[in-house]
């Protein structure tokens, strides 16, 4: 169980009563739970994916999404995000340009899935992996600013904190000071929030880099890359096939981040240790 945090965002997790038996006495409490709800992602009226996630950021996901899909080339092509609440879920209704819209009808694919499932429901294997944008030379960040970065995500953690349920991502400056955080109980998805808040926010990703609190999974590197983020430093362990695709992406992929210590897996020279 979790202490409730008096700043727990509205919507972002649920009291449950619980009883238990902990160090060999029973107990009866008050626990926090996180919220998981279907959210439906429409473009220009047509349905095109359901995800579970935390109902949070939800403007930074529609638009995370849409850009670390390659529905969206850039913000611009967004007009606006109306979310409507039901019974089933939440949907929300995405007005796009139409030349985005007819980028996604040319490759429609049905996303229904499990929470934070990078690839539920992709159809051939040549849409797994996309062309990535060349990432620009960049000073070499500091050990001790990935360890900052990490330190500050988990203070930052309301969610995580009161349910012991959620992942987090963050935008870190050069000097790992945590500029954005975003949480959901989908590693994918937070991941999609933190990308969309960047670009709502007009944020060259080559000044800094992202922080997550799990694995470092071939689809979290390919998100970061198509940010124009030079390095992601994980709380855990990557995948080969995120160590390929970064090595290949030019990307400084750092693991097992946990206090002073660190591994570099790809691009150790973006890396000062």
């Amino acid at each position: 169980m979790k202490p409730a945090d008096a700043l727990l965002p509205q919507g972002a997790a649920h009291a449950v009563q619980v009883r238990g038996v902990r160090g060999g006495r029973p107990f009866a409490a008050t626990d926090w739970v996180a919220e998981e709800v279907p959210i439906a992602l429409e473009y220009n009226g047509i349905s095109h994916a359901v995800m579970l996630a935390t109902p949070l950021d939800l403007e930074d996901f529609a638009l995370g999404f849409s850009l670390s899909e390659g529905i969206l080339d850039s913000r611009r092509e967004l007009y606006g995000v109306d979310e409507e609440a039901s019974a089933d879920g939440i949907t929300l209704k995405l007005e796009v340009a139409s030349g985005a819209f007819m980028r996604l009808k040319e490759r429609r694919r049905t996303l229904d899935g499990r929470t934070g499932c990078g690839l539920c429901g992709t159809e051939k294997l040549s849409e797994v992996s996309r062309p990535l944008p060349p990432l620009p030379a960049s000073v070499p960040t500091a050990r001790t600013a990935i360890a900052r970065a990490m330190a500050e995500s988990r203070a930052l953690q309301t969610v995580q904190h009161a349910t012991g349920a959620v992942h987090a991502a963050a935008w870190c400056r050069a000097d790992g000071a945590v500029q954005l955080l975003r949480e959901d109980v989908g590693r994918h998805n937070a991941l999609d929030k933190l990308v969309g808040a960047m670009a709502r926010a007009g944020i060259d990703g080559a000044q800094g880099f992202v922080a997550v609190t799990s694995r470092a999974s071939f689809e979290m590197v390919q998100k970061t890359a198509l940010a124009h983020v030079p390095l992601l430093a994980a709380i855990s362990a990557p995948t080969a096939y995120a160590i390929r695709t970064a090595d290949a992406a030019g990307l400084a992929l750092v693991g097992f981040a946990r206090d002073d210590d660190l591994v570099v897996y790809a691009h150790a020279e973006r890396v000062a240790l």
